[in-house]
C-alpha cells in the first residue's frame, strides 16, 4: 500500500463513482417526462453540453479540490505538506485525453438513455417535459462530475510513493487559483487514516 493512500479524501472521492448509475437514473426519469418539446437532437445536445462542458473544463483547467465534501471544504491553510503534494499531483496528472474519453462514453450512454426513456414514462414522478429536461441535465451533470473526479483520483493513486515524495507541494496561496474549491470553509471534515508503517514496507 502506498503511503499517501492513507489520505481518506482520496478514497471518498474514488468511491464517488458509485453515484454515477444513480445520477444516470435521475437523467432517465427526467427524459421520461412528457413528449419532446424540441427536436430530439437539440434536447440531447443541450443536456450533453450542460453535463459535459463545465466538468471537462474544470478537470482540465482547475481540477476539483478533493479536500471537500458536500457543501464544505477544508481550509487550504490547514492542509499538511503531504496533502499539498497530493494536490500538486492532481495538476501533474491532468489528462485531457482521459477526460475526453470519459465524456464520450457518458455521451454514448446518454444517447441510449434518451432512446429508451419512453419505457420509464409510467414510473417517473415528473409530468412536465420542461422540468424533466432540467432534471435530466442535472442528473447528467452529476454523473459527469462523479465519474471525472473519480477518474482523476484514480490517476493520482496510480502514482508511486517516489513520485509523490519528489513533487513540490503546491503553495497555499496557489490552491484557490489553480484548483476548483467548492464549499463553506471549515477546519475539519474527516479524520486521517492510521496506517501501520510495517504494512507500507511489506512486499
Amino acid at each position: 500500500m502506498r503511503s499517501f493512500w492513507a489520505d481518506p479524501y482520496l478514497w471518498i472521492h474514488l468511491a464517488g463513482i458509485a453515484a454515477v448509475p444513480l445520477s444516470l437514473l435521475v437523467c432517465l426519469l427526467g427524459l421520461a417526462a412528457g413528449d419532446p418539446i424540441l427536436p430530439p437532437w437539440l434536447e440531447l445536445g443541450l443536456i450533453a453540453i450542460a453535463g459535459i462542458a463545465p466538468i471537462a473544463w474544470m478537470q482540465i483547467q482547475k481540477p476539483f479540490y478533493i479536500y471537500s465534501l458536500l457543501a464544505v471544504a477544508l481550509r487550504p491553510q490547514l492542509l499538511s505538506e503531504a496533502q499539498r503534494k497530493i494536490l500538486a499531483m492532481f495538476l501533474v496528472r491532468r489528462n485531457p485525453i482521459a477526460v475526453g474519453i470519459a465524456a464520450f462514453v457518458l455521451f454514448l450512454i446518454l444517447k441510449q438513455i434518451y432512446t429508451i426513456a419512453p419505457i420509464a414514462e409510467g414510473i417517473t414522478p415528473i409530468s412536465a417535459r420542461g422540468l424533466g429536461l432540467i432534471v435530466a441535465a442535472i442528473g447528467f451533470f452529476a454523473s459527469n462530475l462523479f465519474l471525472q473526479v473519480s477518474l482523476s483520483v484514480l490517476l493520482v493513486m496510480l502514482s508511486s510513493d517516489a513520485e509523490v515524495a519528489q513533487i513540490s507541494p503546491i503553495e497555499v496561496e496557489q490552491i484557490k487559483k489553480r484548483l476548483f474549491v467548492f464549499g463553506f470553509p471549515v477546519n475539519a471534515i474527516v479524520p486521517a487514516l492510521k496506517v501501520d508503517p510495517t504494512e507500507q514496507k511489506a512486499p
